[in-house]
């Protein structure tokens, strides 16, 4: 069957975070040199989601809709699939099927421990005891979406040796970072790293840059630290290179959301051979 892979990035009003996104895409292609894939974007761009299911369907049997979004809110759950109805009817011998979102996985945490990482090595390696962490969020109306930022708050803690890791949001709901930060302080964190949870550049990445900046201000005598997004890292690719194989193997209905990606139980049966159950 003749696929073509729909990337749908979210769309900045800062152009250098489209830019970026364009330059994930051809990145994209060079690892994918036998695919087709086209890019549009949600909002805050020329080519917009109309536009980029028409100038995928061009030529194509079957395109597959791949969000390059983190968290399940409302633009994963209905606008999108609203736009993919309205492609359905305007072509109808085009099958147009929708990959998941990144979402709260292996890969996602992968990503993030790295920049932690390097975060820490900038700040000349101190004791993660003593090092809070803030994973920073966009945010959401959406409490399934802002608990997948949750969800990866307390994986890190889980494989990190940080004694505070927490979540806050840029905005839309709470904590923010500086009440979050407050907080790390009075417990007695030396160093706090601000971890941001985004894919690639934009307004709210430059937000947060003086955000910080206003932090050190505030707390001369405490260092800080700050992460770099995430989009670029090696796992986001293979990551996507998974959503993709699953969609091409669920056919025209939307594919199921695992709720157990990255239990170490099912990583532990699928490299042993066993089957995957939920009795632990």
């Amino acid at each position: 069957m003749k696929d073509t892979i729909l990337l749908v990035g979210h769309g900045s009003r800062e152009p250098r975070g489209n830019d970026e996104i364009e330059a994930f895409a051809a990145a994209w292609r060079k690892r994918r040199p036998n695919d087709r894939i086209e890019v549009c974007f949600i909002e805050f761009a020329d080519v917009t989601l109309d536009e980029g299911m028409a100038n995928a369907a061009k030529g194509s049997q079957r395109v597959i809709v791949v969000p390059l979004i983190l968290g399940a809110a409302g633009h994963v759950k209905m606008e999108i699939p609203h736009h993919i109805e309205h492609a359905r009817k305007h072509y109808p011998d085009v099958e147009f099927m929708m990959a998941k979102h990144l979402g709260a996985t292996d890969k996602i945490l992968q990503a993030l421990k790295s920049e932690l990482s390097k975060a820490m090595l900038d700040l000349d390696a101190p004791d993660a005891k003593n090092t809070g962490v803030v994973l920073l969020a966009r945010g959401s109306s959406d409490r399934v979406a802002n608990g997948e930022v949750a969800k990866m708050a307390r994986w890190l803690f889980e494989e990190t040796g940080h004694e505070m890791v927490d979540l806050a949001f840029t905005g839309i709901t709470y904590p923010k970072v500086e009440t979050v930060v407050q907080r790390q302080v009075a417990c007695g964190m030396k160093q706090v790293i601000v971890l941001p949870y985004y894919l690639f550049t934009g307004v709210l990445i430059e937000r947060i840059a003086r955000q910080v900046a206003r932090l050190e201000k505030q707390y001369p005598t405490v260092s800080f630290g700050l992460g770099k997004y995430i989009g670029f890292a090696d796992a986001i690719y293979e990551l996507l290179d998974q959503r993709v194989t699953d969609a091409q193997g669920e056919g025209r209905d939307e594919p199921k959301m695992l709720e157990c990606d990255g239990c170490k139980y099912r990583q532990f049966s699928e490299e042993h051979g066993f089957g995957h159950h939920h009795h632990h």
